[in-house]
Formats: structure tokens, C-alpha cells, sequence
């Protein structure tokens, strides 16, 4: 694969990396759904597992010749590998490439939703969540404690952004996810997927997570609200229990994030 070397920022396929937002990647012309930036070699490694395109890669120093081992082994010959000072790098991307490369990858199509979770047992819905930090701290406990699947609503914030992924370690790239539609919908698409749909709320009615650990229903999706606000009326109206985290100290709930990786392991089983 070409190793071009920058001399100057005026090249236009350098254009991805050129400080544009990640909304401004995900409306990215001449691609099919868009683009993201899969920073530093784990995450571009995962992302070429997962079966991601890359378009093209920046690298510094020795990370040139790790990026052209890993495009060669996934079988890419003519992505182009930019390489040149780190001053210059950082005043195109507008920050230093302390990970060694950055690539430009092609979104993938979003699955369909029932095809997405019609064999899985335990997976997770995020309703309005719009801290990219805790989208991705969440896809990472997913990730590690074994989530099957994760369903995004229309408000949720996007977990291709450039901090999901950073924060998740790459995990976004691995644990399979979609967007759904609102409420009704669904809740007729869990129903039909043999789903019981569990609420992690502060409701006067909400259960103990013990409690409930000790019956788990065969196949659960958890469903996990909002910083702050917590779940909207419609998604613990959807809902078939609501379940608390038992808390000391007079506190009643903790960050989204936190509250996951708890409550994704009480129902791991």
C-alpha cells in the first residue's frame, strides 16, 4: 500500500482528518452512510475485524509500518498510509497523535433491528443518552461482561463519535448495535423477540436488582435512561418491571455508566 508523506496540508484526500466534527463525518459526501475516526492501532485493528472499510490512514513514526502490517494481513493493498512531521499532523487534526495513526473509515449499514437480536438472550437499550463518554464507558462494560446486542433510540448519541469510541476502548466496533424507533415500535419489536423489557428506574413500584437477579426471565433487555432525567414516562410504560440498584448512604442512583456495568452483571446469568 502507498506511504505518502505530507509535505503540506493543501492535499485534499487529507480532508477527513482536516478538524471536521463528527457530525460533519457522518454527512461525509461521496460516502454511502459516512465516516469515523478509529484512533490508535488497537481500535483500528478492531475496526478492521469487525469488517470496516478504512479509506485511508495518518500515521506517525513506526505506527507506518504497524498500519501497513494490518492493512496487509486484512487484505488491503491500496488504502494510502499519510505520514509526516507531528507538528504538522497536529495542526491538520488539531490535536497530537499520541496513539501513533488515526484512520478514516467507512460507516458500515446499521443492521436491522429484529435480525440483530433474534438470537441473543441479554442486551441493552439506551433511551436518550447523549453523553458520547457514557455511550462508549457503556458499549465497554457491554463489552466486557458479555451484552449480546445494543438497541440506540432516535435521541441517543451517536456511538460512532469519535469519544464513544475512544472511551469504549474500540468496543463500539465489536458489540453489535443499532438505532430503533420510538416506543410502541419498540416495544412490539422486544415483545415479538421473546424479550422480557426491564426499566432501570426510581419508581415507587421499582423492584430490588437482588430480587430480581434471583428470577431472571430467559431473555432480558435492559433498559437504561438518560444522564440526570433517567427513562422517559414512555419507556418505563413500555416496560415489564422497573428495577432499582439497592443504594446506602442516602443516595439513590449513579452515573448511567456505572449503573450498566452494575446491573449488566447482576443479570449476566
Amino acid at each position: 500500500m502507498p506511504v505518502l508523506r505530507i509535505e503540506s496540508l493543501g492535499d485534499a484526500r487529507l480532508s477527513d482528518y482536516a478538524h471536521l466534527t463528527d457530525v460533519a463525518l457522518k454527512k461525509a459526501r461521496g460516502t454511502e452512510h459516512g465516516l469515523y475516526l478509529a484512533e490508535s492501532l488497537l481500535v483500528f485493528e478492531r475496526a478492521l475485524r469487525a469488517g470496516h472499510t478504512p479509506r485511508s490512514v495518518l500515521a506517525l513514526g513506526t505506527s507506518t509500518d504497524e498500519a501497513e502490517a494490518v492493512l496487509a494481513e486484512h487484505g488491503f493493498s491500496d488504502i494510502p498510509i499519510f505520514t509526516g512531521p507531528g507538528e504538522l499532523l497536529a495542526e491538520l487534526t488539531g490535536y497530537i497523535l499520541h496513539r501513533g495513526l488515526i484512520a478514516s473509515m467507512n460507516r458500515p449499514a446499521l443492521a436491522n433491528p429484529a435480525e440483530l437480536i433474534r438470537n441473543a438472550r441479554r442486551i441493552v437499550v439506551l433511551e436518550n443518552v447523549v453523553d458520547p463518554t457514557n455511550v462508549g464507558a457503556i458499549f465497554r462494560s457491554a463489552g466486557a461482561i458479555g451484552a449480546d446486542a445494543i438497541l440506540v433510540t432516535p435521541r441517543c448519541s451517536d456511538p460512532f463519535y469519535r469519544r464513544a469510541i475512544r472511551v469504549s476502548m474500540g468496543t463500539v466496533l465489536q458489540v453489535p448495535w443499532t438505532r430503533v424507533g420510538e416506543w410502541p415500535e419498540t416495544r412490539e419489536l422486544l415483545v415479538e423477540a421473546g424479550f422480557h423489557v426491564a426499566a432501570l428506574a426510581l419508581t415507587p413500584d421499582a423492584v430490588s436488582l437482588r430480587d430480581f437477579q434471583a428470577r431472571l426471565p430467559e431473555k432480558l433487555a435492559l433498559v437504561l435512561g438518560a444522564e440526570g432525567e433517567g427513562l422517559t414516562s414512555e419507556a418505563i410504560a413500555a416496560s415489564d418491571t422497573v428495577v432499582q440498584i439497592p443504594m446506602k448512604h442516602g443516595i439513590d442512583s449513579l452515573n448511567v455508566a456505572a449503573a450498566s456495568a452494575v446491573a449488566m452483571w447482576a443479570v449476566s446469568g
